[in-house]
């Protein structure tokens, strides 16, 4: 699409020029908050320093430093945009730089914690703005080592890294957005903050942040829930590894603060840092503090995807050949072992039933996907059930032909069907799939609106009760009450501490 028509906006930092585009107005590239660089370096971001002039914002800018795994997520091929430490930007697609007082749609991108960006070509706002007549907001954030690694604990204070940066950066961009946004049509008390796997974990945990009160009025979480969080022991233990990889003792914060970024990329791979309950940030595991209240009057879209892990364990070698003896091991590394051979023996019914494979992987996959996704999704869905509050479940079971059919309705594959970017070769195309992209942006448009999913195409969305009332979404969507629903009994018994 060609540009046309530059665009001033001034915000409380200076003033900032995008472009028109097809009668959208297209901010990148906007800083949120101050470089966190050198002596900034694991601290938390800072305000950003005013300009003068008029500064660009028409090109995306540097993302967070990560490593680009080559495969990537199977629909979302990693892309080679620029690296840099600072990068603490946003983008922004808005109707019109008018008093409008639209609703604001704030996405948080996924990628394991380790990668991704907001500037991801799959995250265009533009369909989802000129749709809904909203604001699209998508933004950069600290990831791995830089972001999620508690270092406070280790050096005695000497880098008061609490592990939870990356978290505090979305909340800088949200302190960003509740100051500058009205100046793109936006309206700062109507924020719907929305995300997918490390993305929607990262809702889960700003519902849970004090600092985050007050700075968003709606919540969506697509496939990650409020389970992904480290105890404070566990990131100490983290950190210890971390340093032990950089041949670094807890006294050597100068040089840990000088070393090349590259070094700290090659020692943080297999650590997995993430957000930590740090008791700064984080006081309590996200999930126990909803259940306390936490996300009161906030509604809440939650939901899964049914076979999340078939793509995400696509590299697994050894996968493919497993037996039962296999299976059961795998099992014993999520849960207890008498519960495990109980559960394995549920799905195998509950699969055969459904006229499902029941291989020992076909088994193993589907286990994993909701110890790890539609498990913590329903708990969410609970507990804000339990507050006497509004809270909307889905299961997104559309299965695309990609690779005959045999992925299912992988992880990941509702984002382009939720933005309307869908790529035909990994989602499928046809009348069904561009009617279940517009009924998927019907529902978040209107959940961003009015704070209830239900909407003209999609017709009525009842939120979830005590007969867990689930929109399924696929070719036809519809409301079911307690689908699957032999699958989750069984992991009644699982404490929730291995979930997630």
């Amino acid at each position: 699409m060609s540009k046309s028509t530059e665009m001033i906006v001034e915000t409380d930092s200076g003033k900032i020029e995008g472009y028109q585009n097809r009668g959208l107005y297209v901010f990148k590239g906007v800083p949120y908050a101050a470089p966190p660089v050198g002596e900034q370096r694991w601290l938390p971001s800072k305000a950003v320093e005013p300009w003068s002039g008029v500064r660009q914002a028409q090109s995306a800018a540097a993302i967070a430093p990560q490593i680009l795994s080559p495969e990537g997520v199977f629909n979302q091929q990693p892309t080679k945009e620029p690296q840099s430490e600072d990068c603490l930007y946003l983008n922004v697609w808005t109707p019109g730089l008018d008093d409008a007082r639209r609703p604001v749609l704030f996405w948080i991108h996924g990628g394991g914690f380790q990668g991704g960006s907001g500037s991801h070509a799959g995250y265009k706002g533009s369909r989802l703005s000129v749709r809904g007549d909203v604001v699209v907001v998508t933004t950069n954030y600290r990831l791995g080592s830089l972001g999620f690694l508690n270092l406070n604990e280790i050096t005695g204070g000497r880098i008061p890294a609490t592990g939870n940066e990356g978290l505090l950066d979305q909340i800088a961009a949200l302190k960003w957005l509740r100051s500058n946004i009205r100046a793109f049509g936006g309206n700062p008390e109507n924020v719907a903050i929305f995300g997918e796997s490390a993305g929607a974990m990262s809702v889960g945990c700003l519902l849970a942040v004090p600092q985050a009160k007050g700075l968003f009025h709606k919540a969506i979480l697509q496939s990650g829930a409020a389970s992904s969080t480290l105890p404070l022991s566990s990131a100490v233990q983290v950190a210890e590894q971390f340093l032990n990889k950089l041949g670094l003792g807890p006294t050597d914060a100068d040089a840990l603060r000088s070393l090349p970024v590259e070094r700290l990329l090659a020692a943080q791979q297999e650590l997995a840092p993430r957000p930590v309950i740090d008791g700064a940030v984080l006081h309590a595991s996200p999930i126990d503090a909803i259940k306390n209240g936490s996300a009161r009057e906030i509604p809440i879209i939650v939901g899964s995807n049914l076979d999340e892990c078939k793509s995400l364990s696509m590299n697994d070698q050894e996968l493919p050949g497993l037996d039962e003896a296999g299976l059961l091991r795998r099992c014993t590394r999520l849960m207890p072992a008498d519960k495990a051979k109980a559960l394995v023996e549920t799905y195998r019914e509950a699969l055969a039933r459904r006229d499902a494979p029941i291989t020992p992987t076909e088994l193993f996959l589907a286990i994993q996907t909701d110890q790890m996704f539609r498990i913590p999704a329903i708990r969410i869905a609970e507990a804000q059930q339990g507050q006497g509050q509004s809270v909307y479940n889905y299961l997104f079971t559309w299965a695309p032909p990609v690779l005959d059919g045999t992925l299912g309705a992988y992880h990941s594959l509702e984002v382009g069907f939720v933005f309307g970017n869908y790529a035909e070769e990994y989602c499928g195309s046809g009348p069904a799939a561009e009617a279940l992209s517009w009924n998927m942006q019907d529902a978040w448009l209107a959940f961003a609106h009015s704070g209830n999913p239900g909407c003209e195409r999609l017709g009525e969305w009842p939120a979830y009760d005590d007969n867990r009332v689930t929109m399924l979404f696929d070719k036809e969507c519809h409301v079911e009450n307690a689908p699957y629903d032999e699958e989750r009994r069984a992991w009644d018994s699982v404490p929730n501490a291995t979930l997630g």
